[in-house]
């Protein structure tokens, strides 16, 4: 039986891990929500924001948290331009073609990173890395308060965009008949790049929220995009509410898995919720009916 501090302190944990999730998983929500594709290449751009937090404050000092305004707008421009340029054109129109340049996109950037950072972990240390707040009966680390806090302003004005502004309205528009917002005068391959570079956006957002407690390498995307995979579908295909609370779900699933049974089982938990849900409400916590 676990101390109750240790008990709360895991719950935190997993809150402010799992609103980082979110975010992750809210970027690739709103991608297929408006293209309908699943983006194989998420967890590769996540990386490449990670790096280039590293890069900034490696060669230039710029703190994570300094940096967020440019990552976000770097991702932004570089999704708008991989969905214009590349994406939009190989393509040809068929979501499988899409979801294999996706793919190939996945590779091409993982093998990038190993060619030009090879395959070493890299970490920043920051002032403030190893700084920790007293919650009631538990230390939390700073940099995981300000992730959970940042997340999930991020997560609200991302929701805000899309509920309350007109490029809000012409993305919904386009995601539910794409034909009819044609005829209505929306630039449909505009709307499905910006879609695609405010998806990138949100992983701006998480890599500086993540650096100064966690690592990189050219792999580092793989396990974030199988969690928001997972997120993704627990909470419903294209919902924005079930992406956050399945976000905030998952994390605390697996940091008291990791409690409870080890950090190398403790995703055993979070895939064994996944299962359930998909058995008894296979549209997701908060998604619709077909």
């Amino acid at each position: 039986m676990f101390d109750f501090s240790i008990l709360i302190a895991s719950v935190l944990n997993g809150l402010t891990s799992g609103a980082v999730y979110a975010l992750v998983a809210l970027g690739l929500t709103l991608i297929y929500g408006v293209l309908h594709i699943i983006n194989f290449a998420h967890g590769a751009a996540l990386m490449v924001a990670m790096y280039g937090v590293y890069e900034l404050y490696n060669k230039l000092g710029i703190d994570p948290y300094v940096a967020l305004p440019f990552l976000v707008l770097g991702m932004f421009l570089f999704g708008y331009a991989l969905q214009r340029v590349i994406i939009n054109r190989a393509s040809h129109g068929k979501d499988e073609n899409i979801l294999l340049v996706t793919l190939g996109l996945a590779i091409v950037l993982e093998n990038l990173a190993l060619l030009f950072f090879k395959s070493d972990t890299r970490t920043i240390d920051t002032a403030y890395s190893l700084t920790t707040i007293e919650i009631g009966p538990a230390f939390i680390a700073l940099p995981k308060l300000i992730a959970f806090a940042g997340a999930l302003v991020a997560s609200a004005i991302l929701m805000w965009v899309v509920s309350g502004t007109d490029l809000g309205r012409a993305i919904r528009a386009v995601s539910k008949e794409k034909q009819g917002a044609k005829l209505m005068g929306i630039h449909v391959e505009h709307i499905y790049a910006m879609s695609f570079g405010i998806g990138l956006a949100c992983l701006g957002a998480a890599a500086c929220f993540l650096l100064p407690t966690y690592y990189v390498n050219p792999q580092v995307g793989s396990g974030f995009v199988l969690i928001a995979f997972t997120i993704v579908v627990l909470g419903g295909m294209g919902s924005f509410s079930g992406a956050l609370i399945g976000g905030l779900l998952i994390g605390v699933v697996e940091s008291l898995g990791g409690l409870y049974l080890g950090e190398s089982l403790g995703q055993i938990g979070v895939f064994i919720i996944f299962i359930i849900v998909l058995l008894f409400r296979p549209q997701g916590l908060f998604g619709a009916r077909a």
